[in-house]
């Protein structure tokens, strides 16, 4: 009995002592995968290279169950290392945008790191994640070198005698510095974007730019107008911009339409923008009329602005833009038109270009070199050919019963485009043309005047040391 006594005690003993062999074997070998285990996901969105007095830190961590043990966010300059943001801090800082993933978003730079200075720094992201039972953790650390801008950059105007009129162009020669800055022209609530001055052919520094812009019929003649830059760390100037405007006297009038005209446009526009949904039913095509000259209006005109972002930096004519020859004028630019229906006035409309006679489906030639970025129906306005000529300025020819062009086509002055036509909502055979500057309507007929171009355009270019 006693020997069977010991044989057991001794079974069990090398069977605890294996099971205490297979524990360490686990544990040593759960250790070496938790050394080898990958940290959380770290998606540094901003900032991109540089950071400011208040620059946005957009900043995602993502890790299985959403388990953190640290996320941290510092930056180190000259040898000191700067807290920006830990996990442990007021929540208002995160936010829970999945189950397994934060998104941190405040701002980081001067103002809540007061001891930052201008120059290199080193933005550090440290994110963990607790590993067998929170004995260890896993870490992943991203870095990104940023250069701290503090100071506001510099603008200063070049060019002189900024003479604008009311629903008219102009042109500004300017210095922004540094060179990497984003600058324009602010007139009221509308930005129009600068361009390297090289694209204009003026040569030399770097820092030099050119701009259109434009004082729109609908704002006030004495809207502020102003030069504007500003750097990637989001630090900007305004200067104001010298200049004298001058009023326009923008016609009025009264356009009577009937049934016999609904019947010709509604259906059509109806046929190609079927999305608007729009009746052609006899007793619904009144209010089918209101909508395509109310809602398709805009939408068109946002399809018009949006299609400035398709501009090239460089200018791609040196004289006045060509008027379509022996032309009738039907109707000028910005000419504020009454709809009457029956005796009752039903709508008001502002025509943003010149309708042009002459006699049915003429040419229409190129006003000037471009390119063309649209061709095809757009809405109101038919068959429309749209020309980017450069810096911002685009040329529209609509109504067009015909296109000859397509988008892409690099066209040269006096190109046939297409032929005039009575397509939108054109009562008769005619052109409607006007010139864009930044997506909007302005005066066409400033860039047909060859004095106002040489005056307003390209005696700044010349005085820069450019052509």
């Amino acid at each position: 009995m006693p020997l069977q006594y010991d044989e057991v005690m001794r079974g069990l003993l090398r069977f605890l002592v294996l099971l205490v062999l297979l524990a360490v074997v686990a544990g040593a070998a759960a250790w070496v995968w938790s050394s080898r285990a990958e940290g959380p996901r770290i998606d540094l969105r901003q900032p991109a290279r540089v950071i400011g007095q208040a620059t946005p830190l957009d900043l995602r961590v993502e890790a299985p169950g959403g388990q953190f043990s640290r996320v941290e966010v510092t930056i180190e300059q000259n040898g000191r290392t700067f807290p920006v943001f830990a996990l442990e801090q007021p929540a208002a800082d995160v936010r829970q945008e999945s189950a397994e993933r934060l998104f941190i978003m405040r701002t980081v730079g001067k103002r809540d790191v007061p001891e930052l200075q201008a120059g290199p720094a080193r933005l550090v992201v440290r994110a963990a994640r607790p590993l067998l039972f929170g004995l260890r953790e896993a870490e992943t650390v991203e870095t990104r070198d940023l250069d701290v801008r503090l100071e506001p950059p510099r603008v200063a105007v070049l060019s002189t005698f900024h003479y604008v009129n009311h629903g008219g162009a102009e042109f500004v020669v300017y210095r922004a510095t540094p060179s990497d800055v984003e600058s324009g022209v602010r007139v009221g609530d509308q930005t129009y974007p600068g361009f390297p001055a090289s694209g204009s052919g003026i040569t030399g520094d770097e820092s030099t730019r050119v701009a259109f812009f434009a004082l729109l019929h609908d704002q006030d003649l004495n809207t502020p107008i102003a030069l504007y830059a500003r750097d990637p760390a989001d630090n900007e100037v305004t200067v104001p911009l010298d200049h004298r405007p001058f009023p326009k006297l923008f016609a009025r009038s009264r356009i009577a339409i009937d049934d016999r005209f609904l019947q010709q446009v509604v259906p059509a526009i109806a046929a190609t923008t079927p999305d608007l949904g729009v009746s052609t039913a006899p007793d619904q095509l009144l209010d089918s009329f209101l909508r395509i000259n109310g809602e398709l209006r805009m939408r068109n005109n946002h399809t018009i602005a949006e299609l400035t972002r398709k501009t090239t930096a460089q200018m791609l004519w040196r004289d006045a833009f060509q008027p379509l020859t022996n032309a009738a004028v039907e109707s000028r630019f910005a000419d504020n038109r009454t709809y009457v229906y029956r005796g009752k006035e039903v709508d008001r409309q502002v025509h943003l270009g010149f309708d042009l006679a002459v006699t049915q489906r003429i040419p229409v030639l190129a006003a000037h070199n471009g390119i063309v970025v649209h061709a095809g129906d757009l809405g109101i306005y038919g068959n429309t050919v749209i020309l980017d000529h450069g810096l911002g300025v685009q040329s529209l020819s609509a109504h067009l019963s015909s296109i000859d062009v397509k988008v892409g086509d690099r066209v040269e002055k006096g190109r046939q485009l297409g032929r005039s036509g009575m397509t939108g909502l054109a009562a008769g055979d005619h052109l409607h043309f006007t010139m864009l500057v930044g997506g909007h309507a302005v005066n066409p007929v400033e860039w047909w005047d060859s004095k106002w171009m040489q005056d307003r355009v390209l005696r700044k270019i010349v005085e820069a040391g450019g052509m």
